[in-house]
This record gives structure tokens, C-alpha cells and sequence, in this order.
């Protein structure tokens, strides 16, 4: 749990989407677990001070209550920017969208995107779109749109071993 608070620990979220609370500008809240305990909420709005091993014996703990939550990782992005950490920016920011995607259908899209796994562009294309529909992922969207116009290019859609 150490590990987690100083890489920012969980953020936001009363079990939904809630809104990234703001940042003051000038402040830089990292870690945000240690300098901001205030923002740091689970996905079911329980607080660090609620994150304790006898909480977790007592059943209190849910598996979400330890995950990060689209909002820490926005809050990471935000943080990642100000000190002119754009491309980890952008990676927090599809992380973000990435965290309330089912593994199951996180790992179909991973396996697509492995090459000689799809036979075309097409279920690439149809994963964006679920992706962009049902969640909401647009940057991870364009992101395997993109990868299936290169692999069109490259030829990796034929089966390579």
C-alpha cells in the first residue's frame, strides 16, 4: 500500500464517474496520497484513513476499493503535464479511460493488437468502436484505429509464424 500512496494512490470517484476535483495552479500535489490526502478517495468515496488492514479482515474492503480509479489517473496526467511530461501525460490520461474496462475485453483488444492475431483491419476497427461507445475510450479509440492502418501498411494481418 506504501508503494501505491507514493505513486498517488487512488483518487476521486463515489462509485462513478465523478469529476477530477481541481488543482490550484502553482500547487503540485505529488504524491497526491501524501500532500493532498483530501482528493484521495476509492471508487466507493471511502478515504486512505478507511484503507486499513483491519477494514480489509472486517470484510470492509472491496477488490475496488484498491484499484485505481480513472480519476487518480487523471490527476497523475494533470500533475505529469505541469512539469512538461506530456507523452506520460497522454499515457495516464488512456490509462484512465482503460481502468473501468472489463480485463476480459481489455485482453481481447491486446490479443488483436498482437501481430498476425487479427486477419484484417476490421476487428481491430470494431474494437475501437466498442471501446469509444461502451466506455467512453476515445484516445485508446484512435489509438487502435491508428494501429490497424499500420499493420494495413506493414502487412502484419498475415499470419506471421
Amino acid at each position: 500500500m506504501a508503494a501505491e500512496r507514493s505513486a498517488g494512490g487512488t483518487v476521486g470517484g463515489s462509485g462513478g464517474g465523478s469529476a477530477t476535483p481541481p488543482i490550484a495552479d502553482g500547487d503540485l500535489p505529488y504524491p497526491i496520497a501524501d500532500k493532498r490526502p483530501d482528493l484521495v478517495r476509492t471508487a466507493n468515496g471511502l478515504g486512505l484513513d478507511a484503507l486499513t488492514v483491519e477494514a480489509v479482515v472486517a470484510g470492509k474492503i472491496a477488490r475496488e476499493d484498491i484499484a485505481i480509479t480513472p480519476e487518480a489517473l487523471r490527476l497523475q496526467a494533470d500533475i505529469a503535464r505541469r512539469v512538461g511530461r506530456d507523452r506520460l501525460a497522454e499515457n495516464f490520461e488512456r490509462a484512465a479511460e482503460l481502468a473501468r474496462v472489463p480485463e476480459d475485453e481489455l485482453m481481447a483488444v491486446y490479443e488483436l493488437l498482437r501481430p498476425g492475431r487479427a486477419t484484417g483491419p476490421e476487428p481491430l476497427r470494431a474494437a475501437a468502436a466498442k471501446l469509444r461507445s461502451d466506455y467512453g475510450a476515445d484516445r485508446v479509440a484512435a489509438l487502435v484505429e491508428e494501429a490497424a492502418d499500420v499493420y494495413v501498411r506493414r502487412g502484419l494481418f498475415t499470419r506471421r509464424f
